[in-house]
């Protein structure tokens, strides 16, 4: 591991810990060169994973990428980090054990919404107006009947 201080590669790994959920391992580390002390964290991945985004382009799959549009969706909600830590995994593993080794952008962000949806309501709109690029009010007013299972009436008279 290279130190951030000095960029030097020999480094000694002091502690190592499980975090609470036993999902990743905290290791307390010491550069020989400088003495800088630092942490770092090491968890279990499956598989490498290509995100194939909607312009054809493919990217490797960036847990923290996830981590960062959660947190805008769920800021200044009563979400604690340590629920919001759980879904990214949760999430993480479901597209890894998924079977395939590139996955699309769409069904990384459908996978989002569905455990947005039993986390935070508010925050799963936030996310659905990003993802689903929200252009006027209605499509709020369709997401907010979606969330309480009441259908639009000017969609209902459509289907007739």
């Amino acid at each position: 591991m290279r130190c951030p201080s000095c960029n030097s590669l020999d480094t000694q790994v002091k502690d190592s810990r499980p975090t609470e959920d036993s999902s990743v391992i905290r290791r307390r580390r010491v550069c020989m060169a400088c003495n800088f002390r630092f942490t770092t964290f090491e968890r279990v991945q499956l598989r490498e994973l290509t995100v194939i985004k909607r312009n054809g382009r493919r990217v490797p799959f960036d847990r923290d990428k996830l981590v960062r549009s959660l947190q805008i969706s769920l800021r200044k909600r009563p979400v604690d980090s340590e629920r919001l830590e759980k879904m990214v995994s949760t999430i993480v593993r479901e597209l890894e054990s998924g079977g395939e080794a590139e996955v699309s952008s769409e069904a990384i962000g459908e996978i989002v919404m569905e455990h947005l949806r039993g986390l935070d309501d508010v925050a799963y709109v936030r996310f659905a107006s990003v993802y689903r690029n929200f252009r006027e009010a209605k499509d709020f007013e369709a997401v907010l009947d979606e969330l309480t299972g009441e259908e639009d009436p000017r969609v209902a008279t459509l289907r007739k």
